[in-house]
């Protein structure tokens, strides 16, 4: 279960930008356009570029480090949030409580809300002209991102869907035990869909019911369920065509399959005993897992090659409380904690993590974290969701000092990212 939510009320809106930097980053269109006004055009990679863009950061020297305020502080959300995603000039962030918002970029503005009264969402993620999220009452809905119509975010179907219920429901040998004298078809998720990934054609969904389902994009059609782990699912990543499944028992295990057969169990990276894992991400060439814990640490394991074999490389205690979300870009990691910190690594040789930063502002739990691809001012922006139901917008140099000796002062500032 989530941590409890901070009872300080976040601050509005408030951004740092320019408006000369967001006149001159909507100037610079990306080579791929997305969220267009075809309903066939994707939204996976941004519509603006914000290469060159000069942000005005406020910059304060403490004992020769310097320390960034936050670039944005976005309220809105009536409950806690719970998930990031990119679509085209869009950041999309999803709350507990129930409602999905739709942030503009560049001047981060709100832009519309959808998704109200459709369950608390746990997890969204964007492919194509499309939006799944992830619902605590067992249902993932597909949304249309259309400009053809006032409603941009339109609702289009909900799965299972229900041409699947149909060829399923008259056959006994469709429905599975899912608790004491309750059974469901094998197709529908028991409890909360806690993650999502897309991968392949193919879209999988993580469950606090321990299983892992398959779904075919084309179609909407439910291929698989996998009894996958002992307890909760709690993060999904995929890549080089191998599924990373994170969960509360304490393991992450691969799922791959070889042509057209059926996702087969290819390995298992296991965790510290006792110790529920929360996140699973993966480098952008497959070699390199990382997974973060309800103890603080993240762990780090490295893949052989074409043999599914994982060795852990790598374990640090990054964090006071739980590593609840972690994201990568480039060499950079950022691990999002229940003590309400973002840690800033960067990745070594052999896997290992040096420690160049950490962020605080948030006055809650840091639940999930998004970077963007776009380069600016040599580094790229992250965004980071909490318990304390805003989203900071935060500017993360790629290139930083290697020196981890922050000091206390640098510690209590608040609103701030310290580059050590």
């Amino acid at each position: 279960m989530d941590p409890a939510v901070s009872e300080a009320k976040p601050s509005n809106s408030t951004l740092l930008l320019s408006a000369a930097a967001c006149a001159s980053s909507t100037s610079s269109a990306s080579s791929e356009t997305t969220c267009s006004e075809t309903d066939d055009s994707p939204v996976t990679s941004s519509r603006f570029e914000l290469q060159d863009v000069k942000y005005q950061l406020s910059c304060l020297s403490v004992s020769g480090s310097c320390s960034y305020r936050s670039l944005a502080v976005l309220s809105g959300h009536i409950g806690s949030v719970s998930s990031l995603a990119l679509c085209g000039e869009f950041i999309l962030s999803a709350s507990q409580g129930k409602d999905i918002i739709v942030w503009q970029q560049p001047d981060l503005r709100l832009f519309t809300k959808f998704g109200q009264g459709d369950g608390s969402v746990k997890a969204l993620v964007t492919v194509g002209n499309k939006v799944f999220t992830a619902h605590q009452d067992s249902r993932i809905r597909v949304w249309k991102v259309s400009r053809r119509s006032e409603n941009i975010f339109r609702l289009v179907d909900t799965l299972p869907t229900t041409k699947d219920y149909l060829g399923k429901f008259m056959k006994q040998s469709n429905y599975v035990q899912t608790r004491r004298h309750h059974k469901k078809l094998w197709i529908e998720h028991a409890d909360s869909i806690s993650c999502l990934t897309v991968h392949n054609g193919l879209i999988y969904s993580g469950s606090w019911d321990k299983t892992l389902k398959v779904w075919r994009l084309s179609d909407l059609k439910c291929l698989e369920s996998i009894k996958a782990h002992d307890d909760a699912i709690n993060g999904l990543v995929a890549t080089k065509g191998i599924v990373y499944s994170a969960s509360a028992d304490g393991k992450i295990k691969a799922w791959g399959k070889e042509g057209k057969s059926s996702h087969a169990l290819k390995g298992i990276l296991e965790g510290h005993k006792d110790v529920s894992l929360n996140t699973v991400i993966v480098s952008d060439d497959g070699r390199w897992i990382y997974g973060g814990g309800s103890d603080g640490f993240v762990m780090g394991w490295e893949g052989s090659g074409n043999s599914a074999t994982w060795k852990v490389v790598y374990e640090t205690k990054a964090h006071q409380m739980a590593v609840l979300c972690m994201c990568l870009m480039g060499e950079i990691l950022c691990s999002g904690s229940a003590d309400k910190s973002i840690g800033i690594w960067k990745r070594e040789a052999y896997g290992k993590l040096s420690k160049v930063g950490v962020i605080s502002g948030h006055q809650g739990p840091v639940k999930c974290l998004q970077a963007s691809p776009s380069n600016v001012g040599g580094g790229f922006m992250l965004y980071s969701g909490s318990l304390d139901k805003s989203i900071r917008v935060w500017w993360v140099p790629q290139h930083s000092p290697e020196r981890d000796d922050t000091s206390p002062t640098e510690n209590a500032m608040s609103n701030s990212m310290v580059v050590c």
